[in-house]
């Protein structure tokens, strides 16, 4: 995943210029502003920096982390918030935030590329780092057949498998899951307090406040 990622950095944001997605785009990017509001947040694997100016717009503090500094070449190339800083950080591997918490979270398209496996274990990672009653938010794809990557196969632990090709010629065997509703919330039980799960076409949206 680090290396695809990697080599499909400088054009990573094709995805977003999608006639079929503007809409859906144009919609999750007007309603961040107003979640993070005067916060301090943690953004997970913020790669090419497509979400950030938008989230972070009234943020009182926003950290952006990504594993890969090809990825953040390009965000930190951007205009951006003052409020703004880029850190290279693993997102299995908090310890390198040191003992920094935040009172907010912001995650695009990171949730379906973790391991059903692994799941669970991970949002608790993330949720030690957070403080009680921070502000949370996941985007992710919706499976659109026609539009999304087709699904290659499943494996034993249910995780859905996508092929896809670079402009290198390369094929890379990409996971990536499209959880439902009722799947995204037992996972995270009560410790989502009033969460809302948004349905667009092409994407989904999950906020709540962490109990």
């Amino acid at each position: 995943m680090q290396d695809y990622y990697r080599r499909r950095a400088a054009v990573y944001e094709r995805i977003y210029a999608r006639p079929e997605r503007q809409d859906d785009l144009r919609a999750m990017e007007a309603a961040l502003p107003a979640l993070y509001a005067g916060r301090r947040v943690l953004e997970v694997a913020c790669g090419t920096g497509w979400w950030t100016p938008h989230g972070a717009r009234d943020a009182r503090r926003w950290l952006a982390t990504d594993i890969n500094p090809e990825t953040m070449d390009v965000a930190r190339a951007k205009a951006m918030p003052a409020c703004v800083e880029f850190r290279r950080v693993d997102a299995h591997q908090w310890s390198e935030l040191g003992s920094e918490t935040f009172d907010a979270a912001f995650a695009g398209f990171w949730w379906s590329h973790v391991p059903l496996q692994q799941l669970r274990g991970w949002l608790d990672s993330l949720h030690a780092r957070l403080e009680p009653g921070a502000q949370v938010v996941f985007i992710d794809n919706r499976y659109v057949a026609g539009s999304s990557t087709p699904l290659s196969h499943t494996d034993a632990d249910g995780n859905t498998w996508q092929q896809r090709a670079l402009d290198d010629g390369s094929v890379h065997a990409v996971l990536k899951n499209f959880p439902d509703r009722a799947q995204a919330l037992a996972l995270l039980g009560p410790r989502a307090r009033a969460p809302r799960w948004t349905e667009h076409t092409h994407y989904w949206v999950l906020d709540y406040t962490l109990a």
